[in-house]
This record gives structure tokens, C-alpha cells and sequence, in this order.
């Protein structure tokens, strides 16, 4: 009995130690698996055009609207340090031409800049006045981002460069480019306004989409802005769409169309347009001293900060004309 019991022992120990002896010989031929499924590809991996690993370019979508045609640069960095040092002579220039220079930005002569004072400083990222070295400082650096001369001065060069970017934020701008006229919307796409939303209670329609987008926007800016908020008259609708008919009708009437004040082919035709009361003198008035005054508006200012939150653009030389870029045609 006890004999059986040693040599079954030892035939044991023996099994054991060539057990161990097998799996470390054979240890050198296995390989050790990645930490995860989702281990990053070797480095030496280039991505070609058409690979799958590339995300797909999503588009543009504008708030309140579909995806829109023209994209939104990112916004520029706020300027609001309005002393900056080394700009004294941009600063006493653009305080000069704000009002006195002379030049043709929109095909009819004006004098000074002042109208476009609003739309300049947004466009720059800047929260001071034009008259402030901050203002020449931040126009310094728009323009050496554009690789025109950083000089900090509104020249009518740089002014070409920002409106041509605003006009190209406009759907119907882009279309009219190619030489077609769009065409008018059916009656089942338009829909009228609310009296209360409309100026001095005019029968007016828009495109369902836009009217929408309108709504939204006029309820956060009366939410946000005191001013509108204490006026129910700031923002509503002036002008909305216009039949082709219409506009040809009065192009005739009066023989003042083909110009920067009246076109041929409306953007209001779309649906799509429309002029807003901003409680500056005669809301659509295109006196140059009226243009101004609007400028001047609580209403305007918040417009420029805040419209395209709702895809609303607008139209330079006309501070109460808004476009809607959510459904471009």
C-alpha cells in the first residue's frame, strides 16, 4: 500500500513539471491581444480621400431653418478693450471720415460711414465705438486676416470686402448672380401675418417658415431688450411679400426701378424679405439722415447682434430690410 502511494507521487510531480516546462517553451509563439476592439490604427496609416474614417461633412443649418447654402464664419472675438495702444493715428482718421468722407459704397454718392458704423463693428469683433482706438485695433487685425493693410483705417477697400461677404450671406443675392429671377411662391406657401405683428395693422404674408422664424425672434427680442419689449411697434412688418405684378406695376407707376433703392427683380417676390419698423423716423425711408437715424435704434442694434441666431441677414443700405436664409431657393 505504501509503495502505491509513492509511486503515484512522484508520477505527479513528473506531470506537473513537464506541464511547466511545455508552456514555457511554448510561451514565445503567442502574441498579446489588443487592450480594446477599438485600438488606434498604426501610425503609418494615411487616410485617402473616399475613406471611410473620415467624418462626413455635415451642413450648415441656420437657427430657426434648413441647412443653409452659405456659411457662417465663426465669430470673431469680442474687442472689448477700448484703449489700445498704438493706434492713434487710425483712430484720429476713422473719427475724420466717419462723417466726412466722401464715396459711392452702394452705386449713389454718400457722405461718411456712420450708417454702416453697426454693421463694421460686428463684422470686426468689436464692442467700441468708431471714434476708439479698440475699433482701429480690431479693424487692424480683421484686415491683416484678410491680407488687405492692416492700417486700423475704414478704407473703401476693406468696406468692398465686408459688403461683399454680407451680400453673398443672402440667398437671393447668390441666385440673382447667375442672372435668374426667382419665381414667385404658390398661395398655399404664404401665410398672413397677425395684425398685431403687422406695421399699422397692413394686410401682409409670408413664406410659413419664415413667419415662424419672424415669431421667435421678435419674442426674444422683446425678452431681451427692454426697449422692444416696452414697444410692441419696434420689429413688426412693414413690407413682406410682393407679387411680381405688384412690383412691376409700381416700377412702372413711379420709373425709378433698376436702382440701389428699388430693383427690378425684388427679393421680396421670394416670400422670403421683409422691411421692419425700427422706430427710427420713416421706416423705410432711404433719406440718407432717416438710414441713419435707424441705425441709431435699440431695435437695429439688437438686430445685428442677434438676428442670424434666426437666419435673418440683412441688406446694408437698407437698415429695415431683413431676409430669412433657412429655405434659400
Amino acid at each position: 500500500m505504501l509503495r502505491r502511494l509513492f509511486f503515484g507521487l512522484v508520477w505527479l510531480v513528473g506531470l506537473g513539471l513537464g506541464g511547466a516546462i511545455a508552456l514555457i517553451l511554448l510561451l514565445p509563439h503567442f502574441h498579446a491581444a489588443p487592450s480594446s476592439p477599438s485600438a488606434a490604427p498604426p501610425t503609418d496609416h494615411v487616410q485617402a480621400a473616399g475613406d471611410p474614417m473620415i467624418a462626413t461633412p455635415q451642413p450648415v443649418v441656420v437657427a430657426g431653418g434648413a441647412p443653409s447654402a452659405a456659411a457662417t464664419p465663426a465669430p470673431v472675438p469680442l474687442v472689448t478693450d477700448c484703449s489700445a495702444k498704438g493706434y492713434d493715428a487710425a483712430t484720429a482718421a476713422n473719427a475724420a471720415s466717419l462723417r466726412t468722407l466722401a464715396w459711392t459704397p452702394f452705386h449713389r454718392p454718400e457722405i461718411g460711414w456712420e450708417t454702416y458704423a453697426p454693421r463694421i463693428a460686428e463684422e470686426i469683433g468689436a464692442a467700441c465705438g468708431p471714434e476708439t482706438p479698440g475699433f482701429a485695433a480690431a479693424l487692424s487685425r480683421w484686415q491683416q486676416k484678410r491680407r488687405l493693410p492692416a492700417t486700423g483705417m475704414l478704407d473703401e477697400a476693406s468696406f468692398k470686402v465686408m459688403n461683399g461677404a454680407w451680400e453673398l450671406q443672402r440667398p437671393f443675392v447668390r441666385l440673382s448672380a447667375t442672372g435668374a429671377c426667382p419665381q414667385a411662391p404658390s398661395g398655399a406657401n404664404l401665410t398672413r401675418v397677425d395684425g398685431a405683428e403687422a406695421f399699422g395693422g397692413k394686410a401682409i404674408k409670408l413664406r410659413s417658415e419664415a413667419l415662424d422664424s419672424y415669431r421667435r425672434m421678435v419674442a426674444a427680442a422683446r425678452s431681451e431688450s427692454p426697449t422692444i419689449g416696452a414697444d410692441h411697434s419696434l420689429l413688426t412688418i412693414v413690407s413682406g411679400y410682393r407679387t411680381p405684378e405688384d412690383d412691376n406695376a409700381r416700377c412702372a407707376k413711379d420709373n425709378d426701378c433698376g436702382n440701389v433703392t428699388r430693383a427690378f427683380c425684388s427679393a421680396h417676390r421670394t416670400g422670403l424679405a421683409i422691411d421692419l419698423n425700427l422706430g427710427g423716423g420713416s421706416p423705410i425711408s432711404s433719406d440718407d439722415q432717416n438710414r441713419l437715424r435707424q441705425t441709431k435704434t435699440p431695435a437695429y442694434a439688437w438686430m445685428v447682434a442677434n438676428a442670424g441666431r434666426f437666419g435673418w441677414v440683412n441688406y446694408p443700405f437698407e437698415p429695415w430690410h431683413w431676409e430669412w436664409t433657412g429655405a434659400a431657393q
